[in-house]
């Protein structure tokens, strides 16, 4: 199995390279020069492993959600890949790919629960919590709300939170009942972290073709056109 991640969804532009087992990553925090590094990123990445495009199987993109912008520029270059040589798209829940680093780097013990909350602006937040199965985290429902309506869904357990949720909203970590050591608000999605949660979902057979790998924006009016007045 050889496939290529990317994720632009956030302020973090990265790629990973997965290439039978053996796993190759790039990430950069760079706030609107998404555009001009990820396909460097690609074909870095390819250099380093020995291999050219032709020789992979799949790309896996962060389909959001995240920046409107940053979401729709992933799903573009990923489409762009697929179409060019004729495979499909693993598309991956950018709050998944977050939860997953937490899990990945996580402090003992072990979470049963990792949420990832994003900062949707708007006194808002996207979060999901996903559940903990062995070295992955689960995909799970997510949704935009205020943090108060997070805490309110918080159940019991061990637990970890990470995410720019908790960086603009201080005190979501002590309305949910998060220590510090518990919290990390500066982290943000990777393409190490979405490759692997990738290979899981080729192999259970969730790859789409191109032109079905649709984004996810979770408030509606931001991909809307602006009525006119």
């Amino acid at each position: 199995m050889r496939l290529i991640a990317i994720d632009t969804a956030t302020e973090r532009c990265s790629a990973a390279l997965w290439v039978d087992g053996e796993l190759y990553s790039l990430s950069e925090r760079a706030p609107q020069r998404h555009g001009d590094l990820i396909l460097g990123q690609v074909e870095t990445l390819l250099a380093e492993a020995g291999i050219d495009r032709h020789s992979l199987d799949a790309v896996a993109v962060g389909r959001g959600p995240g920046a409107f912008t940053g979401v729709r520029l992933g799903l573009g270059v990923a489409q762009g890949l697929a179409f060019a040589l004729d495979f499909p798209v693993v598309p991956v829940s950018s709050l998944q790919v977050l939860a997953q680093q937490g899990l990945r780097l996580a402090p003992e013990p072990a979470p049963a629960a990792v949420l990832a909350a994003l900062d949707a602006r708007m006194g808002e937040v996207y979060w999901s919590l996903c559940p903990v199965a062995g070295e992955r985290v689960l995909p799970a429902p997510e949704a935009v709300a205020p943090p108060e309506a997070v805490a309110a869904q918080w159940p019991a357990g061990e637990r970890l939170g990470l995410g720019t949720g908790f960086r603009a909203f201080p005190e979501l970590a002590g309305q949910c009942g998060l220590a510090d050591e518990r919290v990390d608000p500066d982290a943000l999605p990777d393409a190490f972290d979405l490759a692997l949660l990738a290979v899981d979902a080729w192999e259970r057979g969730e790859a789409v073709d191109p032109a079905d790998a649709q984004p996810v924006y979770l408030r509606d009016d931001v991909a809307r056109p602006a009525a006119s007045p």
